[in-house]
């Protein structure tokens, strides 16, 4: 019986083997892995077909079971790693190749043994996971510019230019003490928030430049924040630049000029908003071009992130400086291309767009209004005692903060009657009160034009008892209130006679003394000569339904129409010359519709006796002392205050010693001196690095030249640039260079005084551009012109530069640091004159 098994299993054996044989010779021929592993597992199965038909199922074979192959078999890599290289008819070559491809059967198995661990390895995971990553090179750039700017912090113990206004909004902050600036509020407060957790009071006051400090003032607190903002500029400018395609090296080298830059280093070590202002500038930026990696994966959790912190902080830029208005356009537009570049994508439905689109849009609009109405709620809730700048906003703003005006609406009568007495505000724009006082125009103008010689009306920027006047009605001769009152309503004629004078508001076909196309307006006295009077005016009442049609004081916004002329009463904005005691022109003006034609109430009382003179006392006596706020909603005064920042040109300071033109910027011409002491030479000037100022203006020049040359050769099919080089080209060029011309151009539609620290947010992007083309030129030198003994020079060339920058940074530190006394001599000297001409402008 064994042996008819053995037998018959030895005649199916060379069958067997040489069918072995020629699956291993189709094996060996084929390359593909795929097809090879098909290959062993038809192996496989022809195999154990051979050994089905070889016994009777009763008996063993001679050959052991594939299962009791070697251990070290199991451990095969790969079935790559089976192929036989050679091949015998021996039947121990066939159990070896039995042997060796099993063994990738059972590392299939282990590797779905291992998948499954992994399977559960990962349900057992956290929900959330936190990994940290640092960057040693972000790290040493900030812990560099970190060092440069708290050395010596606390030094000058004095006022430092600007830290004039932004100490006093913080101090004003302490004290919840309103005050008026046109710039929003978000870094005022960060300076402030630093100065309260030093346990600031705000009882300092702050008067003028160069004041020392007292030991109560929080003075490297508050220094802190602009130098920590200034800190994170350095590595996020390096992360951008890496972000743009550029080497690591180009990113290190831009963040390496803006540390050894003078004016950046003065921007951001002391009270003053530059450092803050760019660092949420190039840090939204960066979020925005991080986005950009996020295409594939739109609405994953990095891309939601990336676009968020990106328009938050492109929004903080703003509400630090109206000016970051141009980085969040910027921003907006590599969104907006990115966008349109989508737009040419067929793999992107019409759908999948508008989700894009309206995702876009959404965090676009929802985050910067939420943001800038947030920081001005905490402005205006914290901000409710009245204070220096109240008379900028109007009498109902006024009235709402504590100590300010609330005795109008607490104290006196709200309806406006007639016999009222009143004061009558011009409501926006320059706040002043209409004025009059014994007083003539001149008979003649010096132009030769004649006057009406009727009393003088002005418009009078103080209070004074010359602001009063009462309400009659013309038909009434008395000026005392009646019983029962008489309300003047929307659309009633009345007469204003001059509480002091009793002289009528008066105005006739007389050309005005500084605008001859309005007519005069004055307060009429009876020469007897063929001039009568026209004092009657009508009140037109703007807001109506607030008050039910009738005038009330404060909130109501009246405008006064000259019945015999039909035009309005209106302030003109032109300074009476001394005949006029330098106070502003009141005239009556055709065009109706325009602000300077509003006026509302703002102090009003009841006249209670006929008698002159006693009513001369009482007016004289009408000093109000404030006892109660006014309800004013939040949005209301957001409203007004946005309004007030927007046109009151707070900071436009003419004929400023230290102010330059956008051209001066370009090669230095002009700085400006921060501070000096009073004691000894020491000094501040804000002053930029000569040798990155000057190599930055010739690098855009150059990536201009380049960029045209390259687009000229391109048409004609010269392609000098790689793809891949001329995309990033491009690309670092439309984000740097357009973001230069984003934050320069326009000052030169600006009308008002500039400094040159309005140049720094281009500036910024200047020595980016700089960083960037010398990368570019060391690639055309040692890829486009292959001259690596060039390149080698050309890298020593600028290393070379860069010790020049570190010099010239140390030569003009200590009027960067202000720690230092100089000597007269040192002042004197040839190297500190020359120093001296690019620091002011040379008298």
């Amino acid at each position: 019986m064994d042996t008819g098994v053995r037998n018959r299993k030895n005649k199916s054996s060379p069958e067997a083997e040489k069918a072995i044989k020629g699956k291993i010779e189709e094996i060996t021929s084929v390359d593909n892995h795929n097809m090879l592993k098909e290959s062993i597992e038809k192996l496989k199965h022809l195999n154990e077909n051979i050994n089905r038909d070889s016994g009777d199922g009763e008996s063993a074979p001679d050959t052991p079971p594939p299962e009791t192959a070697p251990e070290d078999s199991l451990t095969t890599p790969s079935p790559t790693t089976t192929t036989p290289s050679t091949t015998t008819t021996t039947p121990s070559t066939t159990r070896t190749t039995e042997s060796t491809t099993k063994p990738s059967v059972t590392q299939k198995s282990s590797a779905r043994q291992k998948s499954k661990n992994a399977a559960k390895s990962a349900a057992a995971a956290p929900p959330l996971e936190l990994s940290l990553r640092l960057d040693g090179m972000s790290v040493f750039l900030f812990v560099l510019a970190f060092i440069t700017r708290i050395w010596k912090l606390e030094t000058p113990k004095g006022i430092v230019f600007d830290e004039l206004h932004y100490g006093k909004y913080a101090s004003l902050y302490m004290q919840n003490t309103f005050f008026f600036d046109s710039q929003p509020p978000l870094g005022k407060q960060l300076i402030a928030l630093a100065a309260y957790i030093a346990g600031f009071d705000g009882n300092f006051k702050f008067d003028r430049i160069g004041t020392p400090y007292d030991p109560v003032v929080p003075v490297s607190a508050m220094r802190i924040v602009p130098a920590f903002f200034g800190s994170l500029l350095m590595p996020t400018v390096y992360n951008t630049m890496v972000e743009l395609g550029l080497s690591h090296y180009t990113g290190a080298l831009a963040a390496f000029l803006m540390i050894f830059d003078n004016a950046v280093l003065a921007q951001s070590r002391f009270i003053l908003m530059e450092g803050i202002l760019m660092f949420f500038g190039v840090f939204g930026l960066l979020c925005i071009l991080k986005f950009r990696r996020f295409y594939h994966q739109p609405y994953s959790v990095p891309w939601f992130v990336c676009l968020i912190i990106g328009a938050a902080s492109l929004s903080a830029c703003v509400c630090v400086r109206y000016f970051g208005i141009f980085t969040f356009l910027l921003g907006l537009g590599i969104l907006t291309r990115d966008f349109w570049m989508m737009v040419g994508d067929r793999l992107v439905s019409e759908r999948q767009l508008l989700g894009h689109f309206l995702t876009r849009a959404v965090i676009f609009i929802t985050i910067p209004v939420a943001l800038y109405i947030g920081c001005f709620y905490v402005h205006l809730s914290l901000l409710y005692k009245a204070g220096p700048n109240d008379n900028i906003m109007t009498s109902a703003f006024q009235a709402s903060l504590e100590g300010g005006l609330a005795s109008i609406i607490a104290n006196q009568p709200v309806k406006v009657v007639h016999g009222s007495q009143i004061t009558l505000r011009h409501t926006h724009g320059r706040t002043c009160w209409l004025h009059s006082h014994d007083a003539v125009y001149p008979v003649k103008y010096p132009d030769g034009r004649g006057s009406s010689h009727q009393q003088q009306v002005t418009c009078y920027s103080y209070k004074d008892v010359n602001n009063w006047w009462i309400v009659k009605k013309p038909e009434v001769e008395e000026l005392v209130v009646t019983e029962p009152h008489e309300p003047i309503k929307n659309g009633d004629l009345v007469q204003l006679v001059h509480g002091l004078t009793s002289r009528a508001l008066n105005s006739h076909d007389v050309a005005a003394g500084m605008s001859p196309h309005n007519q005069e307006v004055a307060a009429y006295i009876d020469y007897n000569v063929s001039m009568p009077a026209q004092t009657t005016w009508r009140v037109e009442i703007l807001n109506s339904e607030l008050s039910d049609g009738y005038w009330h004081a404060v909130e109501s916004q009246i405008r006064l129409i000259h019945v015999n002329s039909s035009q309005a009463l209106k302030f003109s904005g032109r300074q009476l010359p001394d005949w006029g005691f330098r106070q502003h022109e009141v005239v009556t003006d055709k065009v109706l519709d325009q602000e300077d034609t509003i006026w509302n109430v703002e102090e009003h009382r009841y006249t209670r006796t006929e008698d002159k003179k006693e009513r001369e006392k009482d007016l004289l006596r009408s000093e109000m002392i404030p006892m109660e706020r006014k309800n004013l909603t939040f949005w209301n005064k957001l409203f007004e205050l946005q309004y007030k920042m927007l046109f009151n040109n707070q900071e436009n300071v003419a004929g400023h010693m230290y102010a330059s033109e956008p051209l001066d910027w370009l090669f230095l011409k002009r700085g400006v001196a921060y501070w000096i002491s009073a004691n000894s030479n020491a000094q501040v000037h804000f002053i930029g690095n000569i040798v990155t100022w000057l190599s930055g203006t010739l690098s855009l020049v150059a990536y201009l030249g380049l960029f045209v040359l390259y687009l000229l050769r391109r048409q004609r099919a010269c392609y000098d640039l790689p793809e891949d080089s001329w995309n990033k080209f491009c690309t670092f060029g439309e984000v740097l260079g357009i973001g230069y011309a984003v934050h320069y151009i326009p000052y030169f539609l600006v009308d008002r005084t500039l400094f040159l620290h309005h140049y720094m947010p281009a500036y910024i992007f200047k020595l980016c551009m700089l960083a960037a083309m010398i990368e570019h030129g060391h690639y055309l030198v040692s890829q486009h012109f292959k001259a690596p003994r060039i390149a080698k020079l050309y890298l020593g060339a600028v290393g070379v530069w860069m010790v020049s920058i570190v010099y010239v940074f140390w030569f003009f530190a200590p009027v960067t640091y202000g720690t230092t006394d100089l000597t007269a001599d040192q002042v004197m000297s040839m190297a500190w004159r020359e120093t001296w001409d690019l620091i002011i402008h040379k008298q």
